[in-house]
């Protein structure tokens, strides 16, 4: 299962382990058993504080195992074989059973401890999912620090008949006490706050205290990170206020067009910046979503949990997001058959039909992914002609379940109530409309800029792209903008962070300039006095 660098790695982390660790396990005779049967007894003899143990609960998942302390009951499960992404999540799960000390501030970790109530946490995932990760780990940590917590992973792909029983058609899926939760990337911070009624209205109160900021970020992507170092690298008062830090790079899955690197990942690259903004200075508030702008000699930020923000600088980095194809059903089944991340979802659509809509690189890039997976891939596009890089088009054209549909408009997304069932669209040619039966549909049509929250109040162009000049400043004086919310062309990872710069500089000279004019005003008025 491990290959001999693997082992090495895993060998030195485990020597972090200071106390026992049991790994409770639930087999059959069925292969992937096999495989778990071999992880785990591979694992074992790296630490000697770790021992096996067979189990057989006839209620418990098998395959899976339990890592807990011997003695009490396990409160972290994994039904499948935490590979791929997840493989991250067992070590820290080991390492931190094992007590290693948590990366949680002591704030958090006693809102976790004093939840109230118990709570049963069934995760469903796949092993291909870059989101995953993040909630897997946010519920193991949440089951380590409060007893009443039980946190169990399931692969979605190994447990199908679950998966079509609860109808879960997009991961990572969270289920509490038997109840749908939560889907999605989500932080520990994000489930507090649902778990926790009263800790939207404590987290207005703590802002209250916030200083009149020199330069206020909104945004914590490629653009915000780099806006944020570039300012309190000049020395002066810098915050960032964010839903998640990472931004949209989080759902990104090979970065290899980052120059000096590579080849990296969207969530270690967004971990990366966000280590790399907090080095410095600066005020990370994140888990907030700014509601409205206020321009001012002293700007105001207001955020949906009530609580206000002041800057004389604002430098807005909100990104964008997938766009939607508006037609009907969409939304109606969106994560009941319509998903938007083919390497998340992709597994749970094994065996099955699927649509991708859309013929540029990301189209054609998740056509290409899902056509090993699933049984039939059909791509469709608005247009005459493929817009994806040549070499992706003559990869598509040898895939033997892969059809393509040019000049065709998706027109609906028709299902039985409950999840995808087809797809309607219209020839643009001939105006004849046909129906495709299938199961899944991914949409691949770009981007739409996070802008809604400042229409009226700044310059945006006919697509909501917020208007920049050559410094990143706006229509609004003291308000600069950057990245994917902006009109700069090429929505490219490294331009957003170039951009970030740019306008953090543009502001910066703002501030200055301002600061200025303000002491020769003063100045005047002495004199006139």
């Amino acid at each position: 299962m491990l290959d001999a660098n693997l082992k090495a790695q895993l060998q030195t982390y485990l020597q972090k382990v200071t106390r026992p660790i049991e790994i409770a396990v639930w087999l059959d005779d069925s292969p992937k058993s096999a495989e778990m049967k071999a992880l785990v007894d591979e694992i074992a003899p790296l630490s000697d504080k770790i021992a096996v143990v067979s189990r057989d609960d006839a209620n418990e998942r098998r395959p899976s195992f339990a890592i807990g302390t011997p003695g009490e009951a396990p409160r972290i499960r994994f039904a499948g074989l935490p590979m791929g992404h997840e493989f991250t999540s067992l070590v820290l799960a080991l390492l931190h059973v094992g007590g290693h000390p948590l990366k949680l501030d002591d704030d958090t970790i006693a809102q976790v401890r004093d939840l109230d109530g118990d709570f049963r946490f069934e995760t469903y995932i796949s092993l291909s999912c870059q989101n995953c990760p993040e909630v897997v780990q946010a519920l193991n940590v949440m089951a380590l620090i409060n007893p009443r917590i039980q946190q169990v992973t399931i692969d979605g792909a190994l447990f199908q008949s679950e998966v079509e029983a609860r109808q879960v058609m997009a991961v990572p899926t969270v289920f509490l006490n038997g109840e749908s939760f939560t889907q999605g990337r989500t932080s520990v911070k994000e489930l507090l706050a649902k778990l926790d009624t009263g800790a939207t209205a404590r987290a207005a109160k703590a802002l209250e205290n916030k200083p009149v900021y020199d330069m206020l970020i909104v945004g914590g992507g490629p653009a915000g990170a780099a806006a944020a170092i570039y300012a309190a690298r000049k020395g002066i008062v810098t915050g960032v206020v964010a839903e998640r830090f990472g931004g949209q790079v989080l759902d990104t899955m090979a970065i290899e067009n980052f120059v000096s690197v590579t080849h990296t990942e969207g969530p270690k690259f967004a971990t990366a910046l966000e280590q790399h903004v907090k080095s410095y200075d600066v005020d990370v508030i994140d888990t907030q979503r700014a509601e409205a702008l206020i321009p001012g000699k002293i700007h105001e930020v207001h955020l949906a949990s009530g609580a206000v923000l002041k800057a004389r600088a604002v430098v807005l980095a909100t990104g964008a997001r997938w766009r939607e194809i508006g037609a009907p059903g969409e939304r109606e089944y969106r994560n009941r058959g319509v998903a938007y991340c083919p390497h998340c979802d992709g597994p749970l659509f094994k065996g099955k039909r699927v649509a991708v809509v859309g013929g540029g690189n990301s189209g054609v890039e998740a056509a290409i992914d899902l056509a090993g997976i699933v049984k039939e891939v059909t791509l469709i596009e608005y247009g005459t002609q493929l817009r994806a890089d040549e070499v992706l088009q003559r990869k598509l054209r040898s895939l033997p379940n892969v059809r393509v549909l040019m000049n065709a408009q998706t027109t609906e997304i028709v299902g039985d109530g409950q999840k995808v069932n087809g797809l309607t669209y219209l020839d643009r040619a001939t105006g004849e409309g046909s129906t495709i039966a299938l199961e899944g549909v991914f949409v691949q049509i770009g981007l739409v800029p996070n802008t809604e929250w400042i229409k009226g109040t700044v310059a945006l162009s006919r697509h909501g792209e917020i208007e920049v000049d050559a410094k990143g400043a706006t229509s609004v004086p003291g308000v600069f903008a950057a990245g994917d919310v902006t009109t700069v062309p090429f929505k490219q990872i490294v331009i957003a962070v170039g951009e970030g710069a740019k306008a953090s500089l543009g502001a910066f000279e703002h501030l200055m300039l301002s600061s200025v004019e303000d002491e020769m005003v003063a100045e005047a008025a002495a004199v006139a006095a």
